[in-house]
Order: structure tokens, then C-alpha cells, then sequence
């Protein structure tokens, strides 16, 4: 996706720029982002279920050949899930659970980051919480948050 020029960067911790959104750039950055939680949400679920049909295949001692099939599924998923979880943080955005799709864009809210908060299936980025809080915690965004 391509950097939206109105967006400030800071240094992250991972010596990359990190990218700070307004709702506005964070509700563009959706159209993109959108498919890609959708995505992960599919194969974060697809793997648990692979991992719960490796269990019980060990647990019934079944042979080695179905328990090699699945665990060769299981990698294919992580290898997926790792490159859609990498094009996100690409993004700038922060995914802060998998089975849900709820992710975080930092963002700056009277002169401290703070997190705005998309959860998969909401129509726009509407809602805003600080670094230490969580989902249970987020409010509306208010007009403030425009010009903050």
C-alpha cells in the first residue's frame, strides 16, 4: 500500500518508521487492510483446527504418515499467516487478535500516542484507546480528534 504523505513517522522499536495515522488515513488504510484480516482471521482459525486434528491424531497413536500430512498443512498455514501478518505491519498497523481481527493504529491524541481501534466488520475506524489499555476501554472518536 502506498504511504499516505499525511502521515507522520516516528522511529520504531524495530528500527523501522513508524507510521502514525489520523482517522482519516487509518479509514483509507482499510480498503487494504480489510482483505488481508480477513485472510487471517481464515487461516488463523484454519490452523487451530489443523493443530486440534494433529493432537488427536497423536493422541490416538495414529501413523506417522497422516500425523506428516498435517503437520505439513500446519507449516503451509504459518507460512501464509506470517506473510499476511508481515503485510500489515508494513501497513503500520498493529494486529492485536488473531480469532477476531481487532487492530490498532498508533496514532497521536493531545500530544501522547494512543491506539485508534478497528475490530473486522465495522465499517470504518470509529474508536480510539490508550497505549495501556485495551478494546474494553475504547471510545468514540470525538471532533477533537481531527485537529489533535
Amino acid at each position: 500500500m502506498p504511504r499516505d504523505k499525511t502521515t507522520a513517522g516516528t522511529r520504531g522499536s524495530r528500527g523501522r518508521t513508524e507510521i502514525l495515522f489520523t482517522p482519516a488515513t487509518a479509514n483509507r488504510a482499510l480498503a487494504y487492510i480489510r482483505p488481508i484480516v480477513e485472510d487471517l482471521v481464515a487461516g488463523h482459525s484454519a490452523l487451530m483446527a489443523a493443530r486440534g486434528e494433529r493432537d488427536a491424531l497423536l493422541a490416538a497413536e495414529s501413523g506417522e504418515e497422516a500425523v506428516t500430512v498435517v503437520h505439513r498443512r500446519i507449516d503451509a498455514l504459518v507460512d501464509r499467516l506470517n506473510r499476511l501478518h508481515e503485510e500489515l505491519t508494513d501497513v503500520g498497523c498493529v494486529l492485536k487478535d488473531w480469532s477476531g481481527g481487532l487492530v490498532d493504529f498508533p496514532a497521536l491524541h493531545q500530544g501522547r500516542k494512543v491506539w485508534l481501534c478497528w475490530r473486522r466488520g465495522e465499517p470504518a475506524v470509529s474508536h480510539w484507546h490508550e497505549l495501556h489499555l485495551g478494546f474494553a476501554n475504547r471510545e468514540k472518536l470525538g471532533a477533537d480528534f481531527e485537529t489533535a
